[in-house]
């Protein structure tokens, strides 16, 4: 089904992308294909659904973001739509999504907060609760990082 090439492609896609404005090429030049070779292929892997997602895993702690923090939203259902829009719209939130309601806990709107500071993320909390009109809403702060890692493929042996 896969070719050694094909699977020297996904070996290296799995990856960490390099930091460069070129990523795609500088793999390309280390399986010894070119950059418009290796897009074509992502692009059949795409179209097959061999890929379906490409994704970045953000360390915030490495680039700064100290205080992180998980914001749980008390959100009419009827407006959850409308509401998780503009949380998501907020440059400060990575994640925004809904979850369902269980006994004693009333919130069913989550986002993911990023900041310099408690402070910052306490500021974001109250501009998201202003634009939104949501008044009921908690702050819950991460404590560590936990491993951030993706499946893997066609590991080399």
């Amino acid at each position: 089904m896969f070719t050694e090439l094909d699977k020297r492609i996904i070996r290296e896609l799995q990856e960490d992308l390099p930091l460069t404005s070129r990523p795609y090429k500088v793999i390309a030049d280390k399986i010894g294909i070119t950059e418009e070779e290796l897009l074509a292929k992502v692009r059949e892997f795409v179209d097959k659904g061999i890929i379906r997602r490409f994704g970045a895993a953000l360390r915030h702690r490495e680039v700064g973001f100290t205080a992180n923090a998980m914001v749980v939203w008390d959100v009419p259902d009827e407006k959850t739509r409308e509401v998780g829009a503009i949380m998501a719209g907020f440059p400060e939130v990575s994640h925004c999504y809904q979850r369902p309601r269980y006994p004693g806990w009333p919130y069913n709107m989550f986002t993911m907060v990023h900041g310099l500071s408690k402070e910052e993320c306490e500021a974001t909390a109250a501009r998201i609760a202003e634009r939104t009109g949501i008044k009921k809403y908690d702050l819950l702060y991460s404590t560590a990082e936990l491993k951030k890692d993706s499946m893997k493929y066609f590991m080399e042996e």
